[in-house]
């Protein structure tokens, strides 16, 4: 950390100009610090109310799988395959924002139409494949929940860098800028107005020998 900043004090200028300079910078690196913050807290928060709403979505899923395992080998045969029924041909999303990141929401899915002989088809599948369905749903749904989780917590790794680079490398390096340039600066008054004294004092004594002579 030391290293850096002293890195860095070799690209200042020590000039007034750079004083200003370098006060905008950590002002603005002060007003934007507490928004980062801020935007961190909110994608942590909604992080975990997504976890958990994806451990409700995975119960439900669990519980409507194990339901269908009790008929599911009803139509284990050729004749009764049900995968082109249930097989999802379209997923529907819309997104949302959350803290600047705008995020997946599962709408719905559009599945082929169930066309079949009422006839020949026994009197479960209707049931069958509108349990398969909202299976197929959860499972959709979970899918674009993880995807959001995904992203939010990538948000949420370039978030935490920001506030790392604002908290331990930007706003250090402009408040050791300033001391040393307010240093510096002061120097240069003190110096000029010994340089004053002296000059002003070499005057009067010229003054003096004149008077004398």
């Amino acid at each position: 950390m030391a290293a850096a900043l002293i890195f860095n004090m070799a690209k200042i200028k020590f000039s007034k100009g750079e004083l200003k300079k370098q006060r905008d910078a950590l002002g603005q690196y002060q007003r934007y610090l507490p928004m980062l913050q801020l935007k961190k807290q909110q994608l942590q928060i909604e992080i975990i109310h997504q976890l958990n709403f994806l451990e409700d979505k995975r119960g439900l899923e669990s519980a409507k799988r194990k339901s269908a395992e009790g008929w599911a080998g009803l139509f284990a045969t050729k004749e009764t395959d049900l995968g082109v029924w249930i097989k999802p041909r379209k997923v529907l999303t819309s997104t949302k924002n959350i803290a600047g990141v705008d995020l997946p929401v599962f709408e719905n899915v559009e599945f082929q139409a169930a066309e079949y002989d009422l006839f020949s088809t026994p009197l479960w599948v209707d049931y069958a494949i509108e349990a398969l369905r909202n299976i197929v749903l959860l499972r959709e749904d979970m899918r674009v929940i993880a995807e959001g989780i995904r992203i939010l917590r990538n948000e949420l790794r370039i978030t935490t860098q920001r506030v790392n680079i604002f908290e331990k490398v930007k706003i250090p390096e402009a408040e050791e800028a300033i001391r040393r340039i307010k240093i510096y600066i002061g120097d240069q008054m003190a110096n000029a107005v010994g340089r004053s004294k002296i000059a002003k004092r070499k005057i009067e004594a010229l003054e003096l020998q004149e008077v004398a002579v």
